[in-house]
């Protein structure tokens, strides 16, 4: 959305302190900023200066012709040419280094952009699970896109102006005393009035722009919201309802963007009005002044000029003052993101991954995700490698809570977990994790092939390793009948292939990657019950000298479990096998039964 002159910018909590963060950011690049700012004030003094040259030329010629209609002289067109070229000359290293400060800025701000993108990118790695589960994903994606190019292009635009847009209004103030500062000062008079009238624009039009960014948003909303569901909104007949909350919210939209362009388009016909003024007040009292010999008539063709550009640099420091709020607020967010509290990725004297073998037990384990309030209480289990554990419960229970414990996604509030005796946080993250596979029941594939989603279990595994772990997951029939096979590029949603398929390309994926210790959470939900039978004999045969945590719902797919951990409300109230829990006829007991009643 382009913005006028008059547009809402969204602000900075702490202008003052986000501009010192800015700074030392760029402190780097402060050898190449110090060039930016000497090219840009000499650009600017050779064009301020321009404009009395000519003035002197103008002058030169009016002697001339004066001297030949009085016949005691000629014009001296060497010496009028001598003073052209020196103009020629003095704007043409002007544009030089305009030039080489606009590329060297915009160098600037694109590294700047690239570091910043780059941080981030680096930051999401090291932030806990909990950052992202608290905050909006859009609102990081914004960051790190929206917010890095506002920044990026304001910084561009903003420094460079306010460079040349002050030492335009000093220089072109200087240079018009210089010349007469009895018409200085007619000519400062006009400045309050024109920014008088410009306020007022602007304050009449501010509503209007900000109307226009809420209704837009709604409306980008709508679109979004409509177009997301589709598919229900022709199910329940209400495509005119839909149309009609469009038309409302547009309509709404054109007669406040209309006003807000209006108002905003007003203000080079304002400032050319007070321009004007200026220049007839000069004219007037120019002619005056020359009749009484008090000016050549040079000068005023000089004052003329450094008139007409007195207004715009004045425009151009009010624009600016615009793109620094909006600079600001964008880097205010990103170095908020920046800023945040990471997890600690590494620690002295570190475990070896070696020794993770299989061996897991959880040691009065307590955790919350608040602290003042526990969702696990006192969790005790001993798992010996190679075991299938099963951990089931009623929705809430705590189940997926443990797994994310397990993998040190969230850090227990007391107690220990430990592998093979080693406490987790004895490890560094990155070395735990690769000793954990995982298939969750939301699928994520990424845009790229199928080889490509299944190789990210394991980046150097071969084609021929990547087809037998598709086999594994009885994945490789239905790959084959699909167009491109293993070469078939999936799209960002994955949304060519089903949601059943899906899971078996993750499962595929969990088997190429060939950990030592296995997390499913309800890994086989989204598949038909005959392909969930292959899963599960799949499963089996991965499973064979692992140490597997299944989290399932239905009860009939962990029925050969070594070990059965129920679950409810944050602590283990039943564990057995199969037969030992229904034995008991307790709350697993009642579990299965309902489940199976629902069945029959």
């Amino acid at each position: 959305m382009r913005r006028g002159p008059g547009a809402p910018t969204e602000k900075a909590k702490n202008f003052k302190g986000t501009l010192r963060e800015l700074l030392k950011y760029m402190g780097v690049y402060k050898i190449a900023l110090l060039f930016v700012l000497i090219f840009a004030v000499g650009s600017t003094v050779f064009t301020v200066v321009g404009p009395k040259i000519l003035g002197n030329a103008t002058t030169e010629l009016f002697h001339g012709l004066m001297a030949k209609i009085s016949g005691t002289g000629s014009i001296d067109f060497d010496k009028i040419g001598k003073i052209l070229l020196g103009l020629i000359i003095l704007y043409i290293v002007s544009a030089l280094f305009g030039l080489i400060q606009g590329w060297l800025m915009t160098g600037i701000s694109q590294k700047m952009c690239r570091k910043m993108r780059r941080d981030i990118s680096e930051k999401i790695n090291r932030m806990p699970l909990g950052y992202f589960e608290s905050h909006l994903v859009g609102d990081v994606l914004s960051r790190i896109t929206n917010d890095v190019d506002t920044m990026g292009q304001s910084l561009n635009q903003s420094v460079t102006q306010l460079i040349t847009s002050l030492c335009t209004v000093i220089g072109v103030i200087a240079m018009m005393l210089t010349i007469s500062p009895l018409m200085t000062l007619i000519s400062l008079i006009i400045l309050p009035v024109s920014m008088l009238l410009i306020m007022l624009v602007v304050k009449k039009s501010q509503k209007y722009f900000k109307a226009q960014q809420k209704y837009l948003g709604e409306i980008d909303g709508q679109i979004e919201e409509t177009f997301s569901g589709h598919q229900v909104v022709k199910a329940f007949n209400r495509e005119q309802t839909e149309l009609e909350n469009f038309k409302k919210t547009n309509d709404i939209l054109y007669e406040s963007a209309w006003k807000s362009q209006f108002l905003s388009g007003l203000m080079m016909p304002v400032m050319n009005f007070v321009s004007n003024l200026g220049y007839v007040a000069v004219a007037i009292v120019g002619a005056m002044l020359a009749a009484n010999g008090t000016i050549e008539i040079g000068g005023i063709v000089s004052f003329v000029q450094y008139v007409k550009r007195f207004t715009q640099p004045i425009t151009q420091l009010a624009q600016v003052s615009n793109m620094l709020q909006s600079m600001a607020a964008s880097a205010e967010r990103i170095f908020e993101f920046l800023n945040e509290e990471e997890e600690q990725q590494t620690v002295e004297n570190p475990a070896s991954p070696d020794c993770i073998n299989g061996q897991v037990s959880f040691e009065h384990v307590q955790f919350g995700y608040k602290p003042d309030h526990l969702v696990i209480h006192d969790f005790n289990c001993d798992v010996k490698p190679g075991q299938m554990v099963a951990i089931v419960g009623p929705t809430g229970a705590g189940k997926t809570t443990m797994v994310k414990l397990l993998m040190r996604f969230y850090d227990v509030n007391s107690g220990a977990i430990r592998l093979n005796g080693h406490d987790i946080r004895d490890f560094n993250r990155s070395d735990l994790r690769e000793g954990f596979g995982m298939v969750l029941q939301d699928t994520w594939l990424f845009k790229g092939t199928i080889m490509e989603n299944i190789r990210y279990g394991r980046l150097d595994a071969t084609d021929e390793e990547v087809i037998a772990a598709a086999k594994a997951a009885r994945a490789d029939r239905f790959i084959r009948t699909l167009p491109g096979g293993y070469q078939m590029e999936l799209n960002e949603e994955a949304s060519n292939v089903s949601q059943g398929q899906k899971q078996l390309l993750t499962i595929a994926r969990a088997i190429l990657a060939d950990n030592p210790i296995l997390i499913l959470d309800e890994a086989t939900s989204s598949v038909d019950t005959r392909t969930e039978q292959l899963i599960q004999d799949a499963m089996a045969h991965l499973m064979q000298g692992r140490t597997s945590f299944v989290i399932a719902h239905r009860l009939s797919t962990i029925r050969d479990a070594d070990l059965i951990l129920v679950m409810k409300d944050g602590d283990i109230i039943e564990q057995g096998t199969h037969q030992q829990l229904l034995e008991q006829n307790g709350f697993y007991a009642g579990l299965y039964q309902s489940q199976f009643e629902d069945a029959s």
